[in-house]
């Protein structure tokens, strides 16, 4: 097939953007002619407007920008794009690269890599605990009040307002032909916040490449991830200050946090903070852990870090909490505790390193979890099926009026904030 597969990236880093290219990479390498459609947040920074005029232009840009919809709409047609896959289009790319794929007659697929479009903020996540209060709201305005995306009322308004016209609009329901979800729990969500559970597949994340099973010799948990709030380190930091004895931990990773880890590895001999190290290094590491630590306190998508500890059959202790619920089963791949219990993550460490006959029986089922489930050839499978399942939505579509009502209030909506009289 002829794909084209965007992305919108962040200004940090993160594992949306590994996805985006492992899966741009697998699909060139079995044949597909794949085209990669992508812009940067750094052009934010990079524009020489005020500060008001920037975030007018943010603002249109965010819920209807013009120049992605002609670029990629051309870029439609020059291909002959059957498929457009789209990871992130948030927020300079817009929902309007969805209706350029439409226009252009190719099939529309998304994946829901977080809660965006049913959480301004896409985590879920306030005051430190989950929060739900947007979820299912037409217009999400306890996320405005409490400035829940960035801590700015001015962002968290943008992004609402992009919900709120794109929702009245009937984009999320009519544009996109298929989404693809990384958990069942996390397809569960998006049904509660009203796309169409008939749209909806579930795909896994996967590591490209097999870099073999680790023997956990090292003798250490590890943490592996961005250090902030959200990662529950403070309930790790405190359950480890519990486990009795000469238990070591490893953090890798660096984030907001960084000051109390780094006061804590202080505090604890036994704690070693490490920052960030390269993928290989990481790799190595998780392969030499007795077992990963995720102590998160939000609902996680499907970290990568769950699909690459188990391909280094590295057993996880987890928060019990989301789709980490689904993912890690107990006593097989790993152990649950209870979310934000520091006292019950240092009964299950004190338990993982007291039981090392059932860690190594853990590793085993872990690496079989891996080879079952996050391979890329299953992977391929899946991603191939889905496509065709989007195709069928498409042509089930391609007789019947193209819905103009959409484009034309999102383009009444950037007039009004630049105030042009022209949309094209």
């Amino acid at each position: 097939m002829n794909i084209i597969v965007c992305h919108n990236f962040y200004q940090q880093p993160g594992g949306e953007d590994q996805v985006f290219a492992e899966e741009a990479d697998l699909l060139a390498a079995h044949g597909h002619d794949v085209k990669r459609f992508t812009v940067h947040n750094d052009a934010i920074d990079g524009e020489s407007h005020s500060a008001t005029a920037q975030m007018v232009r943010l603002m249109s840009d965010t819920i209807w920008n013009r120049r992605v919809y002609r670029e990629l709409r051309e870029l439609v047609r020059s291909h002959r794009a059957q498929v457009v896959h789209f990871h992130n289009t948030f927020p300079l790319m817009s929902p309007a690269a969805y209706h350029a794929a439409r226009a252009g007659g190719a099939a529309v697929v998304q994946t829901l890599h977080n809660y965006r479009l049913i959480c301004p903020a896409g985590t879920f996540y306030r005051d430190g605990k989950t929060c739900e209060q947007c979820l299912g709201r037409w217009a999400p305005l306890p996320a405005v009040v409490h400035k829940c995306y960035r801590d700015s009322l001015a962002a968290t308004g943008v992004a609402s307002a992009m919900l709120t016209a794109h929702r009245a609009a009937g984009t999320y329901r009519a544009a996109v032909d298929l989404y693809i979800a990384l958990t069942e729990f996390a397809r569960q969500k998006f049904i509660q916040g009203g796309l169409p559970a008939g749209k909806i597949g579930v795909k896994p994340n996967f590591v490209g490449t097999d870099h073999g099973a680790g023997d956990g010799a090292g003798n250490f948990g590890l943490f592996v991830g961005r250090l902030d709030a959200s990662k529950g380190l403070d309930v790790l930091l405190n359950a480890w200050s519990k486990v009795p004895g000469d238990a070591r931990l490893r953090i890798l990773g660096d984030g907001p946090l960084a000051p109390a880890v780094r006061e804590a590895a202080k505090r604890d001999a036994r704690i070693e903070w490490l920052g960030r190290r390269p993928l290989n290094d990481v790799y190595d590491m998780m392969g030499q852990a007795a077992f990963l630590v995720i102590s998160s306190v939000w609902y996680e998508g499907l970290p990568r870090t769950v699909v690459e500890s188990f391909s280094k059959g590295t057993p996880i202790i987890a928060s019990k909490l989301g789709a980490l619920e689904e993912l890690i089963s107990p006593g097989k791949t790993g152990l649950h505790f209870k979310q934000n219990d520091a006292s019950d993550l240092a009964r299950q460490i004190t338990h993982a390193f007291a039981s090392p006959g059932d860690l190594r029986q853990m590793r085993g089922f872990a690496r079989r979890e891996y080879e079952d489930k996050y391979n890329s050839k299953d992977n391929l499978r899946q991603i191939n099926a889905l496509y065709d399942r989007a195709l069928r939505t498409r042509r089930e579509r391609a007789n019947q009026p193209l819905q103009t009502k959409p484009i034309a209030v999102h383009c009444d909506l950037t007039l009004r904030g630049n105030r042009i009289a022209n949309p094209k």
